[in-house]
């Protein structure tokens, strides 16, 4: 690979570290002349940068110095040439939210993890939810303290947190995925086609006002949200060879705390899990029922 690199970096002194090694190692030549951009930070500071210079056409290396860094590349001061030698690349497509807020006013930003909609105030959020050209009703009215738009990419960060599914890499789709849902209480979202054309409406703005939020974009007082795929901006994020995004979203699929969280249940195994439950249910209250009755005899020996 061709080591003609511009180096970003945030300011924290994890980074700043990394910075003076990779100084050593590899010359930071401008973005014109440069094949590709290293970024050392964390996944904020990755989501950033890709906005800011997804223009210049070239891919990104990410360097972590920040917590996780699902987005970045472990850094080894041992391996660092021979890593960067051997990367491989993954596209991904934003989404794109348009938003009509209530002065009528739109505003527009790109996410590469996900499009959140979030209460403002202390009165949770009253959304309607559709795709197509509103044709196509997802939910009628969802009360809620909000509601997520999730990428695959994006599936394992804020969307997990809330219990959202995860998606692989490569499956077209979206999550929709609601935040503490009071009504219909038990709704859990659904995963539709990424060519999904979405639309969120704030059934009271004046009462319950939002805010849209794409990735750290945020515009208030939001009133109708459109969101889908732009297929026309692509982000090239290099990995190093055992630590892909493929990977890393696995290893998230296979964690027990994750699994636990999520059960798949085939539709023709819905009736039998269904009835395995009340059964059960039917044990443990049998058995509750008969200790509570052999107190009750052992009580009335000891007394009478």
């Amino acid at each position: 690979m061709n080591t003609q690199a511009n180096i970003l970096f945030d300011k924290t002194k994890s980074s700043l570290k990394i910075l003076s090694i990779l100084r050593k190692k590899i010359k930071s030549v401008s973005i014109n002349k440069a094949n590709f951009f290293i970024v050392v930070g964390g996944d904020g500071f990755m989501l950033k940068i890709l906005k800011k210079f997804y223009k210049f056409n070239k891919p990104f290396y990410g360097i972590n110095s920040g917590n996780y860094g699902f987005l970045m590349n472990k850094f080894s001061r041992k391996n660092f040439t021979k890593n960067l030698n051997k990367t491989h690349s993954i596209s991904i497509n934003p989404l794109i939210m348009s938003v009509k807020n209530k002065n009528n006013q739109n505003k527009q930003s790109i996410a590469i993890n996900e499009i959140s909609v979030l209460r403002q105030g202390r009165q949770a959020a009253t959304l309607s939810i559709k795709s197509g050209n509103g044709k196509n009703i997802i939910i009628k009215k969802l009360i809620s303290d909000g509601i997520l738009v999730s990428t695959p990419a994006g599936s394992t960060a804020y969307n997990l947190s809330v219990h959202g599914p995860i998606l692989n890499l490569n499956s077209k789709r979206l999550a929709i995925t609601p935040i503490s849902p009071f009504r219909p209480r038990r709704w859990r979202g659904i995963i539709v086609n990424e060519r999904s054309k979405i639309i969120i409406k704030n059934l009271d703005c004046i009462k319950r006002p939002i805010n849209a939020v794409a990735d750290n974009f945020e515009v208030k007082n939001a009133k109708i949200i459109k969101i889908k795929v732009n297929r026309k901006i692509r982000f090239v994020l290099l990995y190093n060879k055992n630590t892909s995004l493929e990977k890393k979203i696995k290893i998230e699929q296979l964690r027990k705390e994750t699994r636990s969280n999520w059960v798949m249940v085939p539709p023709h195994e819905l009736e039998s899990r269904t009835y395995g439950l009340q059964i059960r249910c039917s044990t443990s209250w049998a058995t509750g029922a008969w200790t509570f009755f052999i107190l009750f005899i052992l009580l009335i020996n000891i007394f009478f």
